[in-house]
């Protein structure tokens, strides 16, 4: 804050002890000191209050923002709560329709007349050429044999493959189960 450097403290204080004296020295420094740390409060207690100020001022201005925000969004929503493809899309037909009959002035609408109770002519028909159908080709879905063919007549070529092996501790199978007596 000041620019004072030790040299023009030394000075400062060597004025002041032979201004004032040895003696009321102590008490002098004591008194200036609790001015300092008093005006040290107050600029502290400025300073936090122009913070603070400084502080909702941003925030009334970020407030403001959210609201424009805000605002728009809402503007943006009803905009498409209120859109209807259909609606849209029957406006348009009818001012197409419009501008045909405005085209052809002798043509009038089915509707005109009917509700005039004239007759109804039936308006010339024009051929109508379609564009021709195309259609995928039909594959046929291929034939697969079944996976388990049920077993006809054994082959007569193929040998029969069962050995009947017999051990010497086998019982022989036409014996009857010996009874515990």
């Amino acid at each position: 804050m000041f620019d004072i450097g030790w040299s023009e403290l030394v000075v400062i204080g060597v004025i002041a002890l032979i201004a004032i004296g040895p003696k009321e020295l102590p008490g002098v420094l004591r008194t200036v000191g609790q001015y300092m740390g008093k005006v040290r409060r107050m600029a502290a207690e400025f300073q936090g209050q122009f913070q603070e100020a400084m502080r909702e001022a941003e925030m009334a201005d970020l407030k403001k923002q959210v609201d424009d925000i805000t605002d728009a969004a809402k503007d943006v929503t009803k905009g498409l709560t209120d859109f209807d493809p259909l609606e849209s899309v029957k406006k348009d037909f009818d001012s197409v329709a419009a501008s045909v009959s405005d085209m052809d002035p002798a043509h009038t609408s089915t509707t005109e007349s009917a509700a005039a109770g004239e007759p109804v002519l039936a308006a010339p028909t024009e051929p109508v050429v379609s564009e021709p159908v195309v259609s995928k080709p039909v594959l046929p879905e291929p034939v697969l044999p079944p996976l388990t063919e049920p077993p006809s007549e054994p082959s007569p070529v193929a040998p029969d493959t069962t050995h009947h092996v017999k051990s010497e501790n086998a019982k022989p199978e036409n014996t009857k189960p010996e009874s515990a007596a």
